[in-house]
């Protein structure tokens, strides 16, 4: 390789480095959401798409594994890491995890790198103490301890599968230690892609053909044949069949609250927390594009996402309102479905900041609007009608607790049975379908029917 070539490639690399360092700097010193920040970064027309690829992996990498890497780092740190500045806490992590987890750069250079980095940004006793540290780590590699599970498993756990603990004794307490170790493995793996076929545009046989046509490989969902489940990451929203409005990215998980509703062409339906739309476009689908869809949001910015993926679609039955679900007033559906907002702990694998952003006394915050919503929804259902709850949650205090409490409170409606409309692993032990990754192999996700009685 030229000398020229090997400079222009270091250049781009510290690029990489210096815009994953400011992603992690700000997703742990605000509320920012690591794919909202990714994106803004991936938009920027001087990464190449090999950096834009690169600086997604350390990224998610680094936010995936950051309980492993900093249990490391705090034992071969002088002092209490979690203290450190953030450009030098967020420079080792970046190294750290491209010397555990990436082959594609050796160690030295990581090392070197990263010296460099925090040199130009924090000086030179900063960067003495980033080569101490990693240098300490890469001779001692091959040795690095965790806590004993025999002695304290919840402590192995934590470090190891790189979750927070208050998650993962949780977990213990409900599925037990071999069930715990499968669940936080999965979350910790890269995600699939599943796209969902747009039936108003093109049928599934076809479908099949379009991909086979450009090598892409791919799975049929388990549960739901209209999902196709990608073997290979790809810039899928390029595909001109994208833009055409042949299919929806979404996971097989979110379909089961829209199978669930049982919607039919001609009737009149609530989405009530609607945006960014996938569900709304599902429904609309099984409705054959017949009736009406009422799609409320808050906020007018995440409509227009809607609208413009729904106009992609071919969808034409949407009706989109800006208002916040607890002042709307429009009662007499046929049908409500309340996807409510979660701790979104069934999504990990996919957002791994999520961990590290909630805690417990976010639960319970959660749960009250949760119960709020679903209460509004049934005042919004005429007699006979269904409501379903769901969330992209496995906690149970946002799922059958709030459903529970809902029931006990409102006599008038009771919960569906849906023993034989869908496959007995998806129902739990409540009646209602309860998705967990490592079992279903797909994003945990819970849906409840509730019908109102005449």
């Amino acid at each position: 390789m030229s000398k020229t070539k090997a400079h222009t490639i270091h250049n781009l690399y510290e690029g990489v480095r210096g815009r994953a360092v400011k992603i992690l700097n700000r997703v742990e010193r605000t509320d920012a959401y690591l794919d909202k920040l990714l994106d803004i970064e991936l938009k920027d027309p001087e990464l190449i798409s090999v950096d834009k690829a690169l600086l997604f992996q350390i990224v998610h990498g680094v936010v995936r594994w950051m309980g492993r890497l900093d249990w490391i780092l705090n034992g071969f740190y002088k002092g209490q890491f979690s203290k450190a500045i953030p450009n030098l806490k967020n420079g080792l992590r970046v190294a750290l995890y491209q010397i555990l987890f990436l082959d594609r750069v050796p160690d030295y250079a990581a090392v070197n790198e990263a010296v460099e980095f925090v040199k130009k940004l924090q000086g030179q006793k900063p960067a003495d103490l980033t080569n101490a540290v990693l240098r300490n780590i890469l001779k001692n590699k091959n040795g690095i301890r965790y806590p004993n599970p025999e002695e304290d498993l919840p402590g192995y756990l934590t470090a190891y599968y790189s979750h927070p603990s208050w998650m993962v004794k949780r977990y213990l307490k409900r599925f037990g230690r071999e069930e715990v170790e499968k669940l936080l493995a999965i979350n910790n793996e890269k995600p699939f892609l599943t796209l969902k076929v747009n039936a108003l545009k093109v049928g599934q046989d076809e479908f099949k053909e379009l991909l086979k046509s450009v090598n892409l490989d791919f799975s049929q969902g388990k549960y739901l044949p209209e999902f196709f489940k990608l073997k290979n990451l790809s810039n899928i929203t390029s595909w001109e069949y994208f833009k055409k409005g042949y299919f929806n990215i979404q996971d097989e998980s979110a379909g089961l609250a829209c199978r669930l509703l049982d919607v039919e062409p001609g009737m009149r339906v609530l989405d009530m927390c609607a945006a960014p739309g996938g569900k709304t476009a599902y429904l609309a689908g099984l409705m054959h594009n017949e009736g009406e869809i009422v799609a409320i949001d808050r906020f007018e910015s995440r409509l227009k996402i809607l609208r413009k993926n729904i106009d992609r679609l071919g969808i034409t039955c949407v009706n989109t309102i800006e208002t916040d679900a607890m002042n709307y007033e429009d009662g007499n559906f046929d049908r409500v479905l309340a996807d409510v907002s979660c701790s979104g702990s069934g999504t990990l694998r996919k957002k791994p900041d999520i961990k590290w952003k909630h805690d417990l006394l976010d639960l319970r915050r959660m749960s009250e609007l949760q119960y709020k919503l679903l209460e509004k929804a049934s005042t919004l259902v005429k007699n006979g009608g269904i409501v379903v709850y769901s969330t992209c949650s496995i906690e149970p205090e946002e799922n059958f607790d709030i459903v529970n409490k809902f029931l006990q409170n409102h006599p008038e409606f009771k919960l569906k049975d849906i023993t034989n409309k869908f496959p007995p692993e998806l129902i739990d032990e409540h009646g209602c379908i309860q998705t967990l990754s490592h079992i279903h192999k797909t994003d945990g996700a819970f849906a409840a029917k509730i019908i109102k009685c005449n």
